[in-house]
C-alpha cells in the first residue's frame, strides 16, 4: 500500500505541471490575440470615424462644388466657364509649428495674413480652409514646402474671358460657384449641374461696338456714366447692353459698388422728350388728332403753380409733325389733353412702362408713375417727365411702336424671342406713321447728329433734368437719343444714353440729347449694320421717298397751311 502512492505520486506531479504550462501558454496567446484586435479595432474604427469628421467639417464649410454650363453669345462665343482648381487646406493637429508654416504659406500667398493663419493652425481643429482656387503654381509651390497637414481639394472657379465686356450681363458666382448677379444668378437652375452651353440673344461684337462708342462719348462730355442697349424690334432679343462705369466679374469684390449697378435695366429716370414717341402713337391710334391737326404753341402753358414751355419755341401753330420735329412741349402736352388720362394710362400699360420687364435678370426695377394720374401728371408724361422708367422699358417699347405695333418681352435667350406672338398695341398703319415722324426727327429735326448714311435711321432726342431730394437739379442732366434703322422696314433700335455730361465748345456749350447721345447711336449703327448683312441703301431712290414722306399720310390742305405759316 505504501509503494503504490509512492509510485503515484511523482506521475501526478508531472501531468499538473505540464497542465499548468498549457493554462500559461494559453494566456499569453489569448492576451497577444487581444492586444492585436484592440490595434485593429482602433484602425478601423477610431481613425474611420476621424476621418468621416474630417469630411464633415468639410462640407460644413462648404459642399462640394457643382459643374455649371458655359455661358455663349449667339454665335457661340464664350462668355462664362469652369476652369478646375485645386483649394488648400489643412488638420492643425497635425502641424508641428503652425507659427512657421503660417510664414512659409504666407511668402507663396502673400496677401493672407501670416498671424490670423498662424492662429487658425494652431487651434485643435482637424480642419481648416487656407485658400480657396489656388493657381497652378501656387499649387506646386505649397507642395514644395512639404508640411505635414496640408492637404488640397479638388474645385472649380468661374471665369470670364471677356472680363468687364459683359460684367452686367453675365454676372458672376461666389466661391462656391452659386450665382449672386445677372444672368448667374437668375439662371441658376439651367446652369448649375447642366452639360449643354446657356447661349444669350446678346453679340460679342456688337457689345465692343456699343461700349466703344458710348465710353469716348462719356469721356468726351465728361459724364459719370452712362448706358446703351441694342434690341432686335422682331423678337425682343437684346443683342448688346452696356452700362457704364462697370466692372470686371472675374474680381467683383474688388469692384465699387457703382460700378455693378446696371444702369440700362436697373436704373429708373425720366427720359424726358423720347416719351413724344409714344404721346404721338396714342394720339394717332385713338383718333384725337392726325397728321393735319394743328396745335396753337406760341406762348407756354400755366396750370397751377406749373409753367410748360419749349426748349426752342417756335411762338407758332404747329402741325402734328412738326410738334415732333421740333420737339414741342406745349404741342405734346395738348395733344395728351385731347385724349385723356384714362387713354394715356392704358396705353402705357400696354406698352409695359408701369410693371417690370420680363429681362432674365434680377437687376430689374420697377417703373416710377403717379398715384393719382391728374390732368397735371397727364400733361408732363406726355413729354417724358412726371414717369421714371428704365432704359430697357423705354427701348422695349420703341420697339413695339415701329414693327408693326407689336410688344414683345425683351429677353437675353437667345430663340426666346418670336417674330409671331406678342401684344398688339397699336395698328400697322400707326406704326408706319410713326416711322415716317421718327426718320423726319433725324433727317431735319433735333436728331441729324445721329444720321449714319444709307441706313435710313430713324429717332428722337432726350432731355431731362435729374430728380435729386424730390427736386430737380439744375444743368444734371440725363440725355438721350434713341433711334431705329433701316425706318423703311425696322430690323434694331438702339438706345443712348449719358448721365449728366457737361456742354463742351464743339455743342456750344449743350448737353442736350442731339449733341451728346445722338451720334453715339449714329456710329453705333454704321458699325454694327453690316455685321448683319443689313446693307446701305439709296436714300434718294423714289420708293424709299414714298415710305418715308410726312407729307405722303398728311393731307394736302394741311401741308399748305404748314407751308404758310413756316
Amino acid at each position: 500500500m505504501t509503494r503504490r502512492i509512492a509510485f503515484e505520486s511523482p506521475k501526478k506531479q508531472a501531468i499538473e505541471t505540464a497542465r499548468t504550462r498549457l493554462l500559461i501558454g494559453g494566456s499569453l496567446m489569448a492576451a497577444a490575440f487581444f492586444v492585436v484586435g484592440v490595434r485593429l479595432f482602433d484602425v478601423t474604427v477610431f481613425n474611420a470615424n476621424e476621418d468621416l469628421r474630417r469630411a464633415a467639417a468639410r462640407e460644413i464649410v462648404t459642399p462640394a462644388p457643382m459643374s455649371r454650363a458655359d455661358i455663349v453669345d449667339r454665335n457661340g462665343i464664350l462668355l462664362a466657364t469652369s476652369l478646375k482648381t485645386a483649394s488648400l487646406y489643412a488638420n492643425p493637429q497635425k502641424i508641428a509649428h503652425p507659427a512657421r508654416a503660417a510664414a512659409r504659406i504666407a511668402a507663396i500667398l502673400p496677401d493672407i495674413s501670416e498671424e490670423v493663419l498662424a492662429a487658425r493652425l494652431a487651434t485643435d481643429k482637424s480642419f481648416v480652409w487656407v485658400r480657396r482656387n489656388l493657381t497652378p503654381r501656387q499649387k506646386f509651390e505649397i507642395n514644395r514646402l512639404g508640411i505635414p497637414g496640408l492637404e488640397f481639394e479638388d474645385e472649380e472657379r468661374r471665369v470670364y474671358p471677356h472680363g468687364r465686356l459683359a460684367g452686367h450681363i453675365v454676372g458672376f458666382t461666389n466661391v462656391d460657384n452659386v450665382g449672386l448677379s445677372g444672368i448667374e444668378q437668375s439662371m441658376e437652375d439651367a446652369i448649375a449641374g447642366a452639360k449643354d452651353p446657356l447661349q444669350l440673344s446678346v453679340d460679342i461684337r456688337v457689345q465692343q461696338i456699343v461700349r466703344q462708342e458710348l465710353s469716348a462719348q462719356i469721356e468726351k462730355f465728361k459724364a459719370i456714366g452712362g448706358g446703351a442697349i441694342v434690341m432686335d424690334v422682331r423678337t425682343g432679343e437684346v443683342v448688346s447692353m452696356v452700362s457704364l462705369p462697370d466692372f470686371d466679374p472675374n474680381a467683383p469684390a474688388q469692384a465699387p459698388d457703382e460700378t455693378r449697378f446696371n444702369r440700362i435695366t436697373l436704373g429708373v429716370y425720366e427720359l424726358g422728350s423720347v416719351f413724344k414717341i409714344f404721346n404721338h402713337a396714342i394720339a394717332l391710334e385713338t383718333g384725337s388728332a392726325d397728321m393735319a391737326k394743328r396745335y396753337d404753341a406760341t406762348k407756354p402753358i400755366r396750370i397751377s403753380r406749373f409753367r410748360i414751355s419749349d426748349f426752342h419755341a417756335e411762338n407758332r401753330w404747329l402741325t402734328v409733325p412738326e410738334i415732333f420735329k421740333h420737339s414741342s412741349n406745349i404741342g405734346s402736352a395738348k395733344m395728351a389733353l385731347d385724349f385723356g388720362s384714362e387713354v394715356q394710362r392704358t396705353y402705357m400699360g400696354h406698352l409695359g412702362l408701369l410693371r417690370k420687364t420680363s429681362i432674365e435678370l434680377p437687376e430689374n426695377a420697377q417703373p416710377m408713375y403717379p398715384a393719382r394720374w391728374r390732368e397735371i401728371n397727364t400733361m408732363t408724361i406726355a413729354f417724358g417727365h412726371g414717369i421714371a422708367v428704365s432704359p430697357l422699358h423705354l427701348a422695349s417699347a420703341v420697339a413695339a411702336t415701329v414693327n408693326g405695333g407689336i410688344l414683345r418681352p425683351a429677353t437675353l435667350i437667345r430663340g426666346n424671342g418670336k417674330e409671331t406672338g406678342g401684344v398688339q398695341v397699336f395698328s400697322a398703319d400707326t406704326s408706319d406713321k410713326m416711322r415716317r415722324l421718327l426718320r423726319l426727327v433725324v433727317e431735319t429735326g433735333t436728331g441729324r447728329n445721329a444720321e449714319a448714311p444709307g441706313y435710313l435711321v430713324g429717332g428722337k432726342t432726350g432731355t431731362a433734368e435729374k430728380q435729386v431730394n424730390g427736386g430737380y437739379k439744375r444743368n444734371a442732366l440725363i440725355s438721350s437719343f434713341v433711334g431705329v434703322f433701316p425706318a423703311t422696314d425696322p430690323r434694331f433700335v438702339v438706345y443712348a444714353m449719358l448721365d449728366e455730361p457737361k456742354g463742351i465748345k464743339e455743342s456750344y456749350g449743350y448737353a442736350t440729347g442731339g449733341w451728346t447721345a445722338a451720334p453715339v447711336v449714329g456710329s453705333i449703327i454704321t458699325r454694327m449694320a453690316p455685321l448683319f448683312g443689313i446693307a446701305p441703301l439709296d436714300e434718294s431712290a423714289p420708293e424709299i421717298a414714298r415710305a418715308l414722306s410726312v407729307n405722303a399720310v398728311t393731307p394736302a390742305s394741311a401741308r399748305s397751311r404748314s407751308d404758310a405759316t413756316n
